[in-house]
């Protein structure tokens, strides 16, 4: 895990504090077990809730749960005390599996509440897209102007009709498809994914909410280019459809070469496009309220 103190950060379950850490190589938030037990049991003592835990990791084990479920990792985490000590921890997947183990009232809202911070609006596959409408109520509430928010309407719909190219190609969804992604970006841009994040000073903000418009404009070039030519050629598998995308991202390189001797400078930028449409009141694109129920 890659983490640092700037990434560790208390959330609030119904007043309740829960301690994670965000880890950077994986692009995931991680949760504090005996946290989570803590708000799920009710219980306002760290050592009661640490009992708890241990004890239903011991019965896990007996029953034969796997690996992940009863060896959680561990980070250390700031504690009462006020020293960070080793703390089990565990991402939103194995967590959704403990809770499965602890009858209470509130591990349904507590599983959507920690679905809202540690799923919804991770990385590059978890964009507003689930929803179009609601994705443009959430993009005005954060402030973007409605130019932008129409631009990036459409880089969505020409995104689904890649991924259902790859898809229909059998590229396999989450790993491969976060490689074809990062080659394209690569190929164009000259950054993958994360480093084109990073460039641009994002965590677990979404990239794409934060381009310019000619960086939506050339993303967009590359993967609409991809999507024409796998329509044509019908490639197969990662290697095939790898091919066409990059072929893509290429036709947008040359886009934005052209455009970039003509303007005297860079179109990559590490301004966020946030940072021009945010006006007064607005809530920040990081701030992960908005996208709360």
């Amino acid at each position: 895990m890659s983490t640092d103190d700037t990434n560790h950060k208390i959330q609030l379950f119904q007043g309740q504090r829960v301690r994670t850490a965000w880890d950077a190589d994986e692009e995931k938030w991680y949760f504090s077990v005996v946290d989570v037990v803590a708000v799920l049991t009710d219980q306002t003592d760290a050592k009661k809730a640490s009992t708890y835990w241990s004890v239903l990791k011991g019965r896990l084990k007996k029953e034969g749960a796997d690996q992940p479920l009863t060896n959680c990792k561990k980070l250390k985490l700031l504690s009462a005390d006020g020293k960070m000590h080793p703390t089990d921890v565990a991402d939103a997947q194995v967590l959704f599996r403990i809770i499965q183990s602890i009858p209470s009232k509130k591990a349904e809202p507590f599983k959507q509440w920690m679905a809202r911070v540690a799923s919804d609006r991770i990385d590059q596959m978890q964009d507003p897209e689930l929803s179009i409408d609601q994705a443009i109520a959430d993009y005005r509430r954060l402030g973007y102007s409605e130019e932008w928010i129409n631009r990036r309407i459409k880089t969505i719909e020409i995104r689904k009709g890649l991924t259902d190219e790859w898809k229909r190609g059998g590229v396999k969804e989450n790993v491969e498809f976060a490689l074809l992604t990062d080659l394209m970006s690569k190929t164009w841009s000259g950054m993958t994914t994360r480093e084109y994040k990073e460039h641009k000073g994002l965590h677990r903000e979404n990239l794409r909410d934060n381009m310019t418009n000619l960086e939506l404009l050339l993303n967009a070039i590359a993967e609409e280019t991809a999507t024409q030519i796998s329509k044509e050629r019908n490639p197969e598998g990662l290697v095939q459809n790898a091919r066409v995308a990059q072929e893509g991202a290429e036709v947008a390189r040359g886009t934005r070469d052209d455009i970039e001797a003509r303007i005297g400078h860079t179109i990559i930028s590490s301004e966020r496009a946030i940072d021009h449409t945010n006006p007064e009141g607005a809530l920040p694109l990081n701030d992960p309220a908005p996208f709360a129920e």
